[in-house]
């Protein structure tokens, strides 16, 4: 997810929409010359000692990258978040495993629980306890928040929303033309500007042709209160990760079995083709999970089919022009995950170290460690 964003009630549905929209988008200022750093692998504190499962969910990783030294994530399965290397956990008034998926320049946290009785939650570092937000997925593992406090996710009717102070203040509906019976998947990011993205999902035999039409596909919600809009998509599955402040998209078309996937990005004003850098040159597949607000960095993780691993997964960095870069790995011969970017050159993610044992880690100047894999 996008990370460091540097959001009296009217009668009547169309102008509550409008009050909502007018305080989402705000102007978006020059991006901040990035400070000094030296370039590293900072590993973080963490709760778990597990290993890295292709496939399986994610129990350690940084999701999110705040302000100064604060990062939000997962450890041992449960939502946390990080100042510096040391972690704290959120507290809950439950014990239901969970993440932190993305944090604020102001350091508002929004994370979710799993399971039954799972929720979407709002957290600041000193509260006592996380706020639970009405009407939320215990699905979800996507959701964001953008320096206004908007929060966009998903509810548990299927549909998108917008949070702000704990309260939900706009859905968000399925393109006008989408088929029958289409249903929201995942709102995974929003931007300054409001431009907020997710995937819907259809299921539909049309009843003139008997044409199945059956996939997922990106759809754009934009801030300035337009109406919703389907991206292009060049498979049956296209999987929309992030925005940043220009509405620039990345994500990933999944083809076939298993890890066949491809990132992808989508650039304003959407009409051309879809830009496809490729795949890391060690590995077939790969994904772009998070792009950075303003310097235009993507980051994701380059794969292997779970059944022939020639390599372990390692995280990849695109800086926006040339071949998709490979971060160093934690330890020799072992995997590697990038999730988050920010604009100072932190990538968040997770690292196998010598041990075997799955860490939580940030790459500091990201940029200056990514390399051509030979």
């Amino acid at each position: 997810m996008n990370s460091t964003r540097t959001r009296t009630r009217r009668t009547g549905a169309a102008a509550t929409a409008a009050l909502v929209l007018a305080g989402i988008v705000t102007a978006a200022g020059p991006a901040a010359a990035a400070p000094s750093c030296t370039p590293r692998i900072q590993v973080l504190g963490s709760i778990g000692t597990g290993g890295y499962s292709v496939g399986n969910e994610q129990t350690e990783g940084v999701l999110g990258l705040g302000t100064g030294t604060l990062s939000v994530g997962v450890s041992g399965g449960k939502p946390v978040y990080w100042t510096g290397t040391r972690l704290h956990q959120v507290p809950l008034p439950d014990a239901l495993p969970g993440a932190v998926l993305a944090v604020n320049k102001s350091g508002l946290m929004v994370g979710a629980t799993h399971g039954a009785d799972g929720y979407l939650f709002t957290y600041r570092a000193g509260d006592a306890t996380a706020r639970r937000l009405p009407g939320s997925d215990w699905l979800s593992d996507d959701a964001d928040v953008n320096d206004a406090g908007y929060v966009v996710s998903r509810t548990r009717p299927g549909a998108g929303a917008v949070w702000k102070d704990g309260l939900k203040v706009r859905d968000l509906a399925v393109p006008a033309d989408a088929a029958p019976g289409t249903r929201i998947e995942l709102v995974s990011g929003i931007n300054n500007k409001g431009d907020v993205i997710g995937m819907a999902r259809e299921d539909y035999e049309v009843p003139e042709t008997g044409q199945h039409l059956e996939g997922s596909y990106p759809v754009l919600w934009p801030g300035d209160g337009g109406p919703a809009r389907a991206l292009s998509r060049t498979s049956n599955d296209s999987w929309v990760q992030d925005i940043d402040e220009s509405g620039r998209v990345v994500g990933y078309d999944w083809y076939g079995m298993g890890y066949q996937f491809r990132p992808v990005t989508w650039t304003p004003p959407y009409t051309g083709p879809v830009g496809a850098p490729g795949a890391l040159k060690t590995h077939p597949y790969g994904t772009f999970e998070a792009v950075s607000p303003t310097t235009g960095v993507s980051v994701g993780t380059a794969k292997f089919h779970p059944d022939i691993q020639t390599l372990p997964d390692q995280a990849q960095l695109w800086t926006g022009t040339g071949p998709v870069l490979a971060l160093p790995r934690l330890a020799a011969n072992q995997a590697s995950a990038a999730s988050s970017a920010a604009d100072d050159g932190r990538v968040g993610g997770a690292a196998v170290n010598a041990g075997g044992t799955l860490k939580p880690v940030i790459w500091t100047c990201a940029t200056k460690q990514a390399y051509l894999p030979k």
